[in-house]
């Protein structure tokens, strides 16, 4: 086996990451203190807001799978640029930006879409197999424990209500991400947990289907009783870290800026 070194390049943080996390205070600020670029679209600041802290979970996420694996074998993951957070290591162009703001779009689903490539073979042990892919969903739960913490924290005195709902409407993006991350269905995250423990047999059956997981969790969900269902376990995990369906239901309203404001979720200064 080849071995790699790990040049101190190699781990330096992106200024493309570091730019994205400048959106990301910079809109949040803009959340917080009211001030919109279009007076019109109030919403404009927390889609700015939320979009940004999502691609900066995103690169968390991938470079959660990516240090697992450097400290579990893989040392190659530093030259593929893995280990800077830049997203443009971790992304293709429809898979992983244009798809996951589609389903945000359109139904508020978190839906992770970057990739980083492990070289298994330098991973021993299933254990290790088992952590590298549980790494993203621990990531994004972690996330959501941050965003929601001045919810369960009862810490909310003081906080803009524009803002506070762009919490809540995050939270509910990485708590979406954790759960069906950890689905252990083929393409996601959860499936390669549990498949260092199958049998080559039943790996070798689920090849055939593995292209098509991922479309048929969310084909699933776009049925009525099967989103439904999601959703009000989604807002139930909500409820008890604090964060109140209305917050939620807020969040995402002013998430979609293009949409008149629902009177209930207006925010005056």
């Amino acid at each position: 086996m080849t071995s790699v070194t790990i040049r101190r390049g190699d781990r330096r943080i992106s200024p493309v990451f570091l730019g994205i996390l400048a959106v990301t205070a910079v809109a949040g600020w803009a959340a917080w203190t009211g001030f919109h670029p279009i007076p019109a679209r109030p919403g404009l600041s927390v889609f700015l807001f939320v979009t940004a802290a999502w691609v900066v979970s995103l690169c968390l996420h991938e470079y959660g799978h990516a240090r697992t694996a450097l400290h579990s074998g893989d040392v190659t993951v530093g030259a593929k640029g893995y280990l800077t957070l830049n997203p443009l290591k971790y992304t293709h162009a429809v898979l992983s930006i244009l798809l996951p703001l589609l389903f945000l779009i359109m139904g508020g689903i978190g839906l992770p879409g970057g990739a980083v490539f492990i070289e298994r073979g330098r991973i021993r042990g299933r254990w290790r197999h088992s952590l590298v892919s549980a790494a993203g969903p621990l990531t994004n739960a972690l996330f959501a424990v941050v965003c929601t913490a001045p919810f369960w924290l009862d810490a909310l005195d003081g906080v803009p209500r524009e803002f506070r709902f762009a919490l809540a409407f995050l939270a509910l993006l990485q708590v979406t991400a954790t759960i069906l991350n950890s689905l252990p269905v083929p393409g996601l995250d959860g499936y390669g947990v549990i498949e260092p423990w199958l049998s080559q047999g039943v790996k070798r059956q689920v090849q055939s289907i593995a292209p098509f997981g991922v479309l048929l969790v969310f084909a699933l969900l776009f049925l009525p009783s099967v989103g439904t269902a999601f959703f009000d376990m989604i807002h139930a995990i909500l409820g008890h870290l604090g964060v109140g369906y209305l917050d939620q239901a807020c969040g995402g309203n002013l998430y979609r800026f293009w949409e008149s404001p629902s009177a209930s979720c207006t925010v005056s200064r």
